[in-house]
C-alpha cells in the first residue's frame, strides 16, 4: 500500500456530520441514535456506529471522534485489518516499522434494510475495499430491550459472509508484534471521565479483564465535575462462540472495550463461509458492584 506523506494527514472527522441516522427508544426516551449512514472522512474507515448512547437517566456514555482518536465512533463493529485493508480507521500498525499512516481504509455501506423499529435495526451491509471491491456481506442486527428498573440492554449481532473468492484473513496489531493490541470487532469508546472503575470475574482493574475471555466485563464512569454522575456499561456475549473470544479493556487516556475476533494469531474466513457474533452491552445509570454486574450480565446475556 501506499504511504501518506505528511502534507495528507486526515481532517478531523469530527467536523463531519451524520446522513441517516435511525434513533432506538425505550420507555419514551430514545436511548441511542444509530448512524447508518455517516458522512467521514476515508480516514475514519467510514462505518454506520451508535452514538450517543444514553442511560435511562439521560447520561451519554458514547464518544464520537474525540481529538485523539478521530477515528473511534461510539460503538461500532471494526477490525484493524482485512486482508491488508484497514477497517478500523488511523494508522495501519506495519510489523517491523509501527503505525503508519497507508491509503488502505475499507468503508462499510449499507445496502437495504430488512426490519427498522424503535427497538430493532435489521439491515444488509458491504465491507468495501479502498478500490470499491466487495470483500464482505453482512447482515447486522441492533436491538434494544429493559434490563431492570436503572438499565437497559443493547444486542448487536453480526454475520459476516465472505464475498471474495479466496481466504481473508483478519490480523490484529497484536498478531503482527504489538503486544497486548488485539482489538477489533464490536467496540466501544467511552467518554471522558474523571474515574473509571473496571470489574470482572476475576477482580478489579485491567490486568484482570485485559486480554482474556470472561463471562462479563463492566467499566464504570464518573462525569468529570464537582456534580459528576456515574454510569456503567457492561460488556458480555450473547452466544457461546462470542463468549470465547478475548476482551479488549482500556482506561488509560481513554476508556473502551471490544470483543475480539482475533488476538494474536490471525483469523481465516473460508471463501463464502461466514461467522457471526453476539454482544450484549448492558447500560446502567450509577456504579455497579460485582454482584449486581454478575446478576444483570446472567440476565441479559448467556453469562453463567
Amino acid at each position: 500500500m501506499r504511504a501518506r506523506g505528511a502534507h495528507s494527514a486526515p481532517d478531523p472527522a469530527s467536523a463531519e456530520a451524520p446522513h441517516g441516522t435511525a434513533p432506538l427508544r425505550l420507555r419514551g426516551r430514545e436511548v441511542a441514535a444509530y448512524v447508518w449512514q455517516p458522512s467521514l472522512p476515508r480516514s475514519a474507515s467510514p462505518r454506520p456506529y451508535l452514538h450517543p448512547v444514553r442511560t435511562l437517566g439521560g447520561l451519554t456514555v458514547t464518544d464520537r471522534t474525540p481529538a485523539s482518536h478521530p477515528h473511534q465512533l461510539g460503538i461500532s463493529v471494526a477490525t484493524p485489518d482485512l486482508d491488508g485493508h484497514n477497517f478500523w480507521g488511523g494508522r495501519t500498525y506495519v510489523a517491523g516499522h509501527g503505525p503508519a499512516w497507508l491509503d488502505n481504509h475499507g468503508t462499510q455501506r449499507h445496502q437495504r434494510w430488512l426490519h427498522r423499529t424503535g427497538t430493532e435495526l435489521v439491515h444488509d451491509l458491504c465491507w468495501l475495499d479502498a478500490h470499491g471491491r466487495t470483500l464482505l456481506r453482512e447482515r447486522r442486527t441492533i436491538g434494544c430491550r429493559p434490563a431492570g428498573a436503572t438499565a437497559w440492554a443493547l444486542d448487536v449481532r453480526t454475520r459476516l459472509t465472505n464475498a471474495t473468492d479466496r481466504p481473508l484473513a483478519f490480523r490484529t496489531p497484536a498478531a503482527l508484534g504489538r503486544a497486548g493490541a488485539g482489538f477489533g470487532g464490536v467496540f466501544w469508546r467511552g467518554p471522558a471521565v474523571a474515574a473509571a472503575h473496571v470489574l470482572s470475574p476475576d477482580g478489579p482493574g485491567v490486568p484482570a479483564a485485559h486480554g482474556r475471555p470472561a463471562a462479563w466485563v463492566a467499566v464504570g464512569g464518573t462525569s468529570p465535575g464537582p456534580d459528576g454522575a456515574s454510569w456503567t456499561m457492561l460488556f458480555t456475549a450473547g452466544d457461546d462462540v462470542t463468549a470465547r473470544d478475548r476482551w479488549f479493556v482500556r482506561a488509560r487516556d481513554y476508556v473502551g472495550v471490544g470483543s475480539s475476533l482475533a488476538w494474536d494469531r490471525p483469523l481465516t474466513l473460508p471463501a463464502g463461509e461466514s461467522l457471526a457474533r453476539h454482544v450484549v452491552v448492558v447500560v446502567a445509570d450509577g456504579l455497579l458492584s460485582p454482584a449486581t454486574a454478575a446478576g444483570l450480565a446472567r440476565a441479559a446475556g448467556r453469562a453463567p
